[in-house]
């Protein structure tokens, strides 16, 4: 596979040279006109934070589905945590970016950025954005588990589970290992393609922690544990994806006591969401 070249059109507007033109037929040939493009569906939900937007759309030459991630004006707190998680002046875009970039490196599989620009004022980000591509033939396994998980559980179905059980948690294990961290690590964010790849995506808040870096492993695989509904997932399935997350063949005393603070962490999300009327998918 050829290296990736990205054109600088601007001091603020970086693209991929295969995208050019087809972008450019968009009209999306400057930050200015990223911020006012509105010719997608607009993805905003209601936790979506009032300085960011979401667009997914379309070209025809290549036929190709990009998302737009859009961040204006962002709060001065939002921008002082990112300087401290990332250890730099950087901006919102760069925070998914950045990642991106070095966990491809590692041999982890993320969308691949098009193109992304920035704009600053005398300290601080006034606009940031990223198009990223959709990964080909993959949806998240919030929305989509491999056909096994509902079929009736047969010997191969169950043989087959065990495998994507095995191949999430190495997965998953060799993301720890870079030293990054997700912080929003649900099967929301965990896409599987059709050819049996894991993808990692929504990287804005990963980070490389220098201290507690143990506090948000804890928090990652909780994530998880509390994003997996019990009735594609059983208690056994869990401890098979923590054996094979762990390299074990059986519980040490310091497993028991990491694995008691997942179950914790995931128990004070699910009374959380029941205060807020909604039932957290591990307990159904």
């Amino acid at each position: 596979m050829s290296e990736q070249k990205f054109i600088k059109i601007s001091d603020s507007f970086f693209i991929d040279a295969d995208y050019k033109q087809a972008l450019s037929k968009l009209g999306l040939t400057s930050i200015n006109t990223v911020f006012s493009f509105n010719a997608g569906k607009n993805l905003s939900k209601n936790n979506l934070a009032g300085f960011r937007s979401r667009i997914q759309f379309e070209t025809s030459s290549p036929a190709v589905t990009f998302f737009l991630k859009r961040y204006d004006n962002p709060p001065f707190l939002t921008q002082f945590k990112n300087w401290l998680s990332h250890r730099k002046m950087i901006s919102c875009s760069l925070c998914d970016l950045e990642p991106a970039k070095k966990l491809m490196q590692f041999g982890i599989n993320t969308p691949k950025t098009i193109a992304y620009g920035q704009d600053w004022g005398i300290l601080f980000e006034k606009i940031s954005f990223i198009v990223t591509e959709k990964i080909p033939d993959a949806q998240s396994l919030e929305k989509k588990l491999p056909i096994y998980f509902y079929d009736p559980p047969a010997k191969a179905n169950l043989r087959l589970r065990k495998t994507f059980i095995a191949q999430l948690a190495s997965f998953v294990k060799k993301f720890h290992q870079t030293g990054y961290r997700h912080r929003d690590l649900y099967l929301a964010h965990i896409f599987h393609s059709d050819s049996s790849r894991f993808y990692l995506i929504d990287l804005a808040r990963c980070f490389k922690p220098i201290v507690s870096a143990e506090r948000f492993r804890i928090k990652d695989i909780a994530q998880l544990y509390y994003s997996a509904p019990a009735k594609y997932f059983s208690n056994t399935d869990r401890l098979r994806f923590y054996l094979n997350y762990s390299s074990r063949s059986k519980l040490t005393d310091d497993d028991k006591s990491f694995i008691r603070s997942i179950i914790n962490k995931a128990n004070r999300m699910a009374r959380h969401d029941a205060r807020h009327g909604r039932i957290a998918p591990f307990t159904k």
